[in-house]
């Protein structure tokens, strides 16, 4: 691996560091390096401000002239009321080189950032590590491709593809290595959305319950037609939003990533509308017989079912497995 590519790395890892904080903005890591040492680092703050640059030159102070900047996503160009632009902060540091993993998609840069820089002498590298750069912010790029959040899809299987006894009962179907890696997936959405039907059955929380992570616990909402007002519940409680269909999240500039967690009539609901961009199947080996994860969607043909998605890879949290999938470009 060359330098780039690791000093990129460093800068990923702090990006890391603002995932389900940083809405509506996306989560940004900047490392500026002088003479193979750091001497400043930073990510976008909660919120979106600051961003991620203004932090690292901020703690580089004078030793960001003549230093490389390496930035995970293209410096912004645009000025905004919550803060300046980015690439103003940078040449007026003096900064001598920016190396940038992925160009900004918001009209308002969207190359026009990096050509600041080359327009005031600055070196700019580009396309150092894209591919996971633009798998960091899902969401962000989604917002400004499509106009639309990201959302993830999560079920927690039998390996029949049960996700409840027939008679409801869910708790547990998987063991306490998926719960937690569950609750990190929590942490890394702005929204979690589920159904009337788990918010009647189970009265969850649905709060992030790992040490030193709990203030990570994203929005709440409840997706239900049928439902005037909420319940009395425990999320009710703590303030959780009723919502009658997907649009109002959709028009939600401040929601990049929903994390779907409720039941198998959200579940086919959102399949069937196809707003489903991720897959994560937790699966016990387990054989219950109970009730399916999905009922039917309207499924014409099986060749219609072939090539919508992609095995993203799988982790072992045994004793159970949990399967990723992306939805592909065509799908």
């Amino acid at each position: 691996m060359n330098d780039d590519a690791r000093w990129m790395g460093a800068a990923l890892a702090l990006a890391a560091r603002g995932r389900g904080r940083a809405a509506p903005n996306p989560s940004v890591g900047c490392v500026i390096v002088a003479d193979g040492h750091v001497v400043g680092r930073g990510w976008t703050q909660p919120g979106g401000r600051p961003h991620a640059e203004a932090e690292a030159l901020a703690q580089a102070g004078s030793l960001a002239r003549g230093a490389c900047a390496y930035v995970s996503l293209e410096p912004c160009a645009h000025v905004s009321p919550r803060g300046p632009a980015c690439a103003n902060l940078l040449i007026a540091a003096g900064v001598a080189r920016v190396v940038i993993a992925a160009t900004d998609p918001d009209p308002r840069t969207a190359g026009s950032g990096a050509a600041r820089l080359e327009a005031a002498g600055i070196a700019v590298t580009r396309n150092v590590r894209t591919a996971e750069a633009q798998a960091q912010n899902p969401g962000f790029f989604s917002r400004m491709k499509h106009g639309r959040p990201f959302v993830t899809l999560k079920l927690a299987l039998s390996l029949d593809g049960c996700l409840a006894l027939a008679d409801g009962r869910s708790r547990w179907i998987t063991g306490a290595a998926a719960r937690a890696h569950s609750h990190r997936e929590r942490g890394l959405a702005d929204l979690i959305v589920i159904g009337r039907g788990t918010l009647e059955v189970d009265d969850p929380m649905l709060d992030v319950r790992l040490a030193g992570l709990e203030d990570r616990s994203p929005r709440v909402a409840v997706l239900s037609r049928s439902l005037s007002a909420l319940p009395e519940s425990r999320l009710k409680a703590a303030g959780a939003t009723l919502l009658p269909d997907f649009a109002q999240i959709d028009a939600d500039a401040t929601i990049l990533d929903v994390f779907v967690e409720g039941g198998a009539g959200l579940a086919t609901a959102l399949i069937a509308a196809d707003r489903i961009d991720r897959l994560l199947i937790y699966r016990a080996p387990i054989v219950i017989g109970g009730r399916p994860a999905l009922a039917d969607f309207g499924l014409a043909d099986l060749a219609d079912a072939h090539g919508r998605w992609a095995a993203a890879g799988t982790i072992d949290l045994a004793p159970d497995r949990l399967e990723l999938y992306l939805r592909t470009p065509n799908g």
